[in-house]
C-alpha cells in the first residue's frame, strides 16, 4: 500500500512535465505540414534585377521584399507591436522601440533579493528542450554553493507559429518561471533586441544585479569557475566591466550571401569598435542600464555582439581583457580538466551537454592545479 501511494505521488509531481511534452508533441504534429511549406524551395527565392541606377548586373540577390511580404502575411499580428514609424529604410536595419511589450515576465524575481549573477540565455520560442537541457546543467541555479543566481530565457514571438506556440511557452513559463519575452519577431536579425531586452529587464526590474552573462543556447558554460576566477564574490564588484573573447579591428562582411551580412546603408564604417563574442559574455549589473539607455540614441545594427561594442564605444568605455583560452567562440573536444578551467565553449547542442555533464560534475574524479 506504501509503494503504490509512494508510486502516485511520484507520478502527481511529474504531470505538469507530462502535460508540456504532450502539448509540444501535438503541436509539432500539427505543425509539421505547415513547416514543409514554409521551408519549400518555393518559399526562397533568388531574383536578377536592375540595380539602384537601372542598369542589370545581374546580381543574384535574396527577394527581400517577398520575404518581408510573407512575414507581413503570417505573423499573429495581436501578439506583435507594430513597429514605430521610419523613413524608408534597408530590410536589415533594426527596428528598436522602447514601445515592445512584454508578453511574459518574471518582474518580482529581484523584489526580495538582488543576486549576484544574472543568466541571460538567449532562446527561440520552439526551443522547450534546449530550454529543459539548460536547467539540468549549466543553468542549474544552485551550481554554486553560497552565491544567489537568477537564470532567464529571452524570446520573441515565432514569425509562423507565433499564436499555438504562445500557449505552450505560458504553460511552460508557469512551470518553471523563468521565461522574459517580449512582442518583437523572433528572427535572427532580431537577436539585438532580444539582448536589449534583457537589459531592459535588468535597469527596470534588477537593477542592483552585480553581474550578468548573455549566453547563447548552444554553448557550454562553466558557471562555477567563471564566479571564482573571474568575478570573485569576495572581493568589491567590478563596474564599466565586459569581458569575453574580444575581436578587434573586426570588418563588417559586405558579402550578401553571408549570415552576417551587414550593408553600408545599416553600419557605413569599415570596422568595428573592439566587441566581445555573442557566444558568451560576462558584463557588470551597472552597464546594463546604460547600455539600454544609449542604445535609444544611436542606429542598432543586426549583428547583436557588434551592437554592444558599438554601445561601449559611445559610452566610452573600454573592453576588459580576459585570460587566454576562457572564452571559445568554437568547438573544443569536451575533456573534463580543460573544461574545468575553461569558462565557455561553443556549439553544444542540448543533448551533448546531457551527455557530458555527469562526467564534468563528478567529484570523484580530481583535476591537476
Amino acid at each position: 500500500m506504501k509503494g503504490t501511494r509512494k508510486m502516485l505521488i511520484t507520478q502527481l509531481q511529474n504531470f505538469p512535465s507530462v502535460v508540456l511534452f504532450c502539448s509540444i508533441l501535438l503541436f509539432l504534429l500539427v505543425a509539421m505540414k505547415e513547416l514543409e511549406s514554409l521551408f519549400s524551395p518555393h518559399h526562397i527565392k533568388l531574383k536578377r534585377g536592375p540595380d539602384s541606377t537601372g542598369n542589370d548586373k545581374s546580381a543574384i540577390g535574396f527577394e527581400w521584399e517577398s520575404a518581408l511580404e510573407r512575414t507581413r502575411e503570417t505573423k499573429p499580428s495581436v501578439l506583435i507591436s507594430p513597429p514605430p514609424p521610419v523613413a524608408t529604410r534597408h530590410p536589415l536595419e533594426v527596428v528598436y522601440s522602447t514601445d515592445y511589450k512584454f508578453l511574459l515576465n518574471e518582474p518580482n524575481k529581484c523584489r526580495e533579493r538582488s543576486p549576484f549573477l544574472i543568466l541571460l540565455v538567449i532562446t527561440e520560442p520552439q526551443h522547450f528542450p534546449t530550454r529543459q537541457a539548460i536547467r539540468q546543467t549549466w543553468g542549474n541555479k544552485s551550481s554554486v554553493p553560497g552565491v544567489s543566481i537568477l537564470r532567464l530565457f529571452l524570446t520573441g514571438v515565432h514569425p509562423k507559429f507565433g499564436y499555438p506556440l504562445q500557449a505552450l511557452l505560458e504553460e511552460e513559463s508557469s512551470i518553471h518561471r523563468d521565461i522574459i519575452q517580449q512582442d518583437f519577431l523572433d528572427t535572427y536579425n532580431n537577436l539585438t533586441l532580444k539582448t536589449l531586452m534583457g537589459m531592459e529587464w535588468i535597469s527596470k526590474f534588477c537593477p542592483n544585479a552585480t553581474y550578468a552573462v548573455k549566453a547563447d543556447s548552444d554553448i557550454f558554460l562553466n558557471v562555477n569557475y567563471m564566479v571564482s576566477q573571474l568575478l570573485q564574490p569576495h572581493l568589491p564588484p567590478k563596474k564599466n566591466y565586459m569581458t569575453g573573447y574580444i575581436y578587434r579591428n573586426a570588418k563588417p562582411v559586405r558579402d550578401k550571401a553571408s549570415k552576417w551580412y551587414v550593408p553600408r546603408e545599416v553600419y557605413l564604417n569599415e570596422t568595428y569598435p573592439p566587441f566581445c563574442a555573442g557566444s558568451g559574455y560576462v558584463f557588470s549589473g551597472d552597464l546594463a542600464k546604460k547600455i539600454y539607455q544609449v542604445a535609444k540614441t544611436i542606429k542598432v545594427i543586426n549583428m547583436e555582439d557588434v551592437f554592444m561594442g558599438i554601445c561601449l564605444y559611445e559610452l566610452g568605455i573600454s573592453m576588459t581583457n580576459s585570460p587566454l583560452g576562457l572564452f571559445n567562440p568554437f568547438k573544443v573536444k569536451y575533456e573534463k580538466c580543460k573544461f574545468s578551467k575553461v569558462v565557455v565553449v561553443h556549439y553544444y547542442r542540448p543533448e551533448e551537454l546531457l551527455q557530458i555533464w555527469p562526467d564534468f560534475r563528478d567529484q570523484n574524479q580530481t583535476c591537476k592545479s
